[in-house]
């Protein structure tokens, strides 16, 4: 079975690597030292302090994994190929919501990326899925739970 691609910026990547690092070189380290300290109070069996670190370190072994997995399917996406006629992935798309009047800037990426904070949005949130594909001029209606949403395109850029 072949893996799902993870779609990334440069940058994104190496926040990916960073974080990774910092959770072998870092964090495995301090979960460590408090399993080990936990077990010297006594009795692991009634030991709160032990069960905490015990959890925290799955955590962090399964974020590690999680990590290895999108760098090892990464698929980065070189900015210069970007294409400003379509939305695409790594495109800077200006929006115009009809209902409220108001203009709005995303950049299209990946899911593990997609940090709406910052304006980043995936491909596969609704906004993101409905203006991939598209052009300057066109109007593309999402389907949200409170019902239609229309925006039109303005720009892409890269």
């Amino acid at each position: 079975m072949t893996e799902k691609e993870t779609i990334l910026t440069a940058e994104g990547l190496k926040k990916l690597e960073v974080r990774l690092e910092e959770l072998r070189s870092v964090k495995r380290l301090e979960v460590a030292e408090r399993i080990k300290q936990a077990i010297s109070y006594g009795d692991i069996s009634e030991n709160s302090e032990y069960e905490d670190a015990k959890n925290e370190q799955a955590f962090v072994e399964g974020e590690i994994i999680s990590l290895e997995k999108m760098i090892r399917t990464a698929k980065v996406i070189d900015d210069s190929n970007i294409d400003t006629e379509v939305v695409n992935f790594g495109s800077t798309v200006e929006i115009y919501d009809e209902e409220f009047a108001e203009v709005l800037t995303y950049t299209l990426v990946g899911s593990a990326e997609a940090d709406p904070v910052k304006n980043k949005i995936s491909n596969e949130s609704p906004v993101g899925a409905a203006i991939v594909g598209k052009r300057v001029g066109d109007i593309v209606e999402v389907h949200v739970p409170a019902g239609i949403l229309k925006y039109k395109i303005l720009t892409i850029r890269r």
